[in-house]
């Protein structure tokens, strides 16, 4: 992104509402949602600071506005913050209103008020001489907030919105905060309460990065880690297919309709993430778009009412297709759908994800399986053994998706053939698992070794063992922390060869515990009785454990797996 399309700075709160600047909340933004857990730790921290204990400054984290004339700005990411910050400035403003009533210094802190609410809420326009609220909230939260609240009148409770009752509970909230704040300490209330706001103004500080357009905000999201911020993408392109719609005059009933559904799939995606969703679902239907690139592919595409419901229909078509991926186990698919599924997640894999959705859609039960057991194979390939470029494999799923997608293709095999670039080939395949490391120390690679040596049982003796049961683990014949000179192993030998795929194998969960670091002497009368068919071959075939006998043991492991993994179409 061109560094004249967006500026960063660290502003304090003083500095961001003064100068005549105003904000506004984007009509379609989500609603206030903040409630008891947020409200407590902003005020604690706030209170922490004030009163020294902790930093003399609170940072308050990134806040991403959108301006044309840096006078009025689009709050992107943010809103929830700087709502909170301005029921706690009106809470405060409660506060001296009392005293005001009750004759407490009436004329000074009538004119605190006058300048705390031209300073912080609103001010009068030099020639109109309107009213401007310094914050306006979304079209759902807007109208109870300043009808409302920015009055400091009557709150009234029934027939509200939910976030609206937010709205209301934590100014109440706040408002009792400080009744709390000013105990203790009687006389000159009215000074001490502006002297609070001052305090809070100077001590918040915000990194306040400014764009634009809402394509250079989507752009400044895609390079910020915080998921807050990443759901703010979300929220950014949910406003746009909004604006879209709100365009054709009275369509009330269309933007309930959008909003509805909108939130039925980000709330059933939950710990999924929806920018993550929205390019596979892209993906697997258009030519390839990079995260980066998504929102602007999408805002020229869908540019019409007709076209925003198409996305929306089409988002819901493959939800659950997308959902049963990320999380086989309470998916209505088969068992064997369910265990492939399982697999990839084993692995980490999603590039095929695009795919399987152009698969799901078009092909029958026993072809998507087919698909499904394809990808798993080329996982097994290119990412759990093999090397090749993750970049490759995404745009090769995505041709054939796009294929699948526009009807050029319609059966399994074809759609195979055009994966053939992507698929090592037998010998290359044999040579990389006969070399294979994999450190079991690691989650994932401790999943996928005994995913692994569950699958070569298997072709041994047709036995399907669960490769997440708790009856057995892996057994490192050279054990994992070897004494020195094990079995005559130097320790640069034992180091480089002790995680080897041929120095593993399956034990039962109380032989292998009670084995520990015996030699191999000792470890073969067990494994001569064992279960398993592989562990009692791996004794048979070998009276000593050395660095030729893992490596023989490896190039048979090898060749198994070829036979297991394989695509009889393209091997």
């Amino acid at each position: 992104m061109a560094a004249t399309h967006f500026k960063t700075e660290n502003n304090t709160f003083r500095k961001l509402i003064g100068n005549g600047l105003t904000y506004r909340i984007p009509r379609f933004q989500r609603d206030y949602s903040w409630s008891n857990e947020e409200w407590e730790d902003l005020w604690m921290d706030l209170l922490g600071t004030l009163r020294g204990e902790s930093e003399t400054a609170h940072y308050m984290g990134y806040l991403v506005l959108q301006s044309t004339d840096d006078k009025t700005f689009e709050v992107i990411d943010g809103q929830q913050r700087l709502t909170t910050i301005s029921l706690i400035v009106l809470a405060v403003l409660k506060n001296i209103q009392r005293l005001v009533e009750v004759g407490n210094e009436a004329d000074a802190n009538r004119r605190r008020m006058e300048q705390i609410r031209q300073t912080y809420v609103g001010y009068l326009d030099p020639v109109t001489l309107v009213a401007l609220p310094k914050l306006q909230l979304n079209r759902n939260n807007n109208t109870y907030f300043q009808n409302y609240l920015v009055p400091l009148g009557l709150l009234p409770q029934r027939d509200f919105r939910a976030s609206e009752h937010l709205l209301r509970k934590a100014f109440q909230w706040f408002d009792k905060q400080v009744v709390a704040y000013l105990k203790g300490n009687t006389g000159n209330e009215g000074m001490r309460l502006a002297k609070l706001i001052e305090d809070i103004s100077d001590h918040l500080f915000f990194t306040v990065i400014t764009v634009s357009d809402e394509l250079n905000a989507y752009k400044v999201f895609e390079t910020l880690n915080s998921r807050g911020v990443r759901l703010s993408a979300t929220d950014l392109l949910k406003n746009y297919l909004f604006s879209v719609l709100d365009r054709g005059g009275d369509t009330d009933h269309e933007l309930r309709n959008l909003e509805e559904r909108w939130e039925n799939i980000v709330d059933r995606l939950q710990s999924e993430n929806f920018p993550d969703f929205l390019r596979v679902h892209w993906n697997s239907r258009w030519r390839f778009s990079r995260q980066a690139d998504l929102f602007k592919t999408i805002r020229a595409q869908v540019t019409t009412r007709e076209a925003v419901f198409r996305l929306l229909r089409e988002m819901e078509e493959d939800l659950d297709a997308y959902l049963a991926l990320s999380t086989p186990e309470p998916s209505d698919w088969s068992p064997e759908d369910k265990q492939l599924a399982s697999v990839l997640k084993t692995f980490r894999v999603r590039q095929p994800f695009p795919l399987l959705l152009a698969a799901r859609r078009l092909f029958d039960g026993s072809d998507f399986t087919g698909m499904l057991r394809a990808t798993v194979v080329i996982s097994m390939r290119c990412n759990v053994i093999g090397s090749t470029s993750t970049a490759d494999q995404e745009r090769k799923y995505n041709e054939v998706a796009e294929r699948l997608a526009k009807g050029d293709l319609s059966s399994l095999g074809s759609a195979l053939q055009l994966l053939r670039s992507i698929y090592p080939d037998d010998t290359a395949f044999r040579a990389a698992f006969a070399e294979k490391t994999l450190r079991t120390t690691d989650s994932r690679n401790n999943r996928v070794v005994r995913f692994i040596l569950c699958a070569l049982e298997k072709h041994l003796t047709g036995q399907d063992y669960s490769f997440v049961s708790d009856a057995f683990n892996i057994e490192h014949v050279l054990p994992q922390n070897a004494p020195d000179g094990w079995g005559g192993f130097g320790n640069d030998d034992a180091e480089a060869l002790v995680y080897r795929l041929g120095n593993m194998t399956l034990l039962e969960e109380g032989a292998n515990r009670d084995l520990g670091t015996m030699e191999y002497d000792l470890k073969r009368q067990v494994y001569r009785q064992s279960n398993f068919a592989m562990t009692r071959k791996l004794a048979n075939d070998n009276a000593a454990w050395t660095p030729e006998q893992i490596a023989a043991h490896q190039n048979w492991m090898s060749h198994q797996a070829t036979a297991i993994w394989r695509i009889a179409q393209l091997s």
